[in-house]
């Protein structure tokens, strides 16, 4: 079992599930607002942030539902990113869940960090 704990969060988008999976699944989706610069080879994702690298492995994604990742620096091996798509059978409404998994004492700081990268997401999509 890994020391990190895992949390989801849940920002409701006003958005088609086909637009957002582009914005979570691509290249240009992600450094649309994910990042400042997002490359791909293969299955391997680089993100880059204030020209620092950092490479993720694409684990799987499913047709404007899901996209899961896997930091390669991170050793724990049941730890991963996920942005996943939900939508309300009855309201229609669209929500994106994030999942990730996070040292306890920086929890705060990882959902404020996520709040305010869905935050940019929302304007790019004018949600």
């Amino acid at each position: 079992m890994t020391g990190k704990e895992k949390i989801q969060l849940e920002f409701v988008i006003k958005s088609s599930p086909s637009l957002l999976f582009e914005r979570i699944s691509t290249a240009s989706g992600l450094g649309a607002w994910f990042a400042d610069d997002v490359s791909i080879r293969g299955d391997l994702f680089t993100f880059t942030w204030n020209e620092y690298p950092q490479e993720a492995k694409l684990l799987y994604k499913r047709n404007n539902t899901s996209a899961r990742f896997k930091w390669l620096e991170e050793e724990e091996e049941d730890t991963y990113f996920e942005f996943k798509i939900s939508q309300d059978e009855l309201t229609g409404d669209v929500s994106l869940i994030v999942t990730d998994f996070v040292d306890p004492e920086e929890k705060k700081e990882t959902i404020s960090l996520w709040e305010t990268q869905i935050g940019n997401l929302k304007h790019l999509i004018g949600s």
